[in-house]
């Protein structure tokens, strides 16, 4: 089906597994998954409130999750950006000339109907098919 395959990996929800199957049941023979985390870096004012240490502890606590979700999945490749998340993950998307994103999603409340969940915001801007997993939650 799918040759190139994007998961956008929140590492405190407990969907990764979900959308890593998920994409494997998508995948075409020959084809790759990579699984995607962006790490928000603190903005405006509230970077000027923590240390550089601190921030680098955070990315590599990031990167030590990501690579322990993935740890042992064949052919999987974990990649880490530093970004806003949805449009780091259109983004990348279009660069990676990629054809499916499996992206898990939470049950819209009050204020993603305002402001627009990262899900929502990779559906509308995505430039390939969009699988979106709602969680059980």
């Amino acid at each position: 089906m799918y040759k190139k395959i994007l998961v956008p990996m929140a590492l405190d929800h407990g969907i990764s597994s979900e959308t890593l199957e998920i994409a494997r049941s998508l995948l075409g023979k020959g084809g790759s998954i990579t699984a995607l985390h962006v790490h928000e870096v603190p903005q405006g004012s509230v970077s000027a409130y923590l240390n550089e240490d601190i921030v680098r502890a955070g990315f590599e606590h990031a990167r030590n999750a990501l690579e322990k979700k993935t740890e042992g999945l064949k052919g999987v490749t974990s990649v880490l950006l530093k970004g806003h998340t949805a449009q780091t993950i259109v983004e990348y998307a279009r660069e990676h000339d990629i054809d499916c994103v499996v992206i898990g999603s939470h049950k819209p409340g009050l204020s993603d109907f305002f402001l627009g969940s990262t899900a929502a915001r990779v559906v509308r801007h995505c430039p390939c098919a969009v699988h979106v997993q709602r969680s059980r939650d």
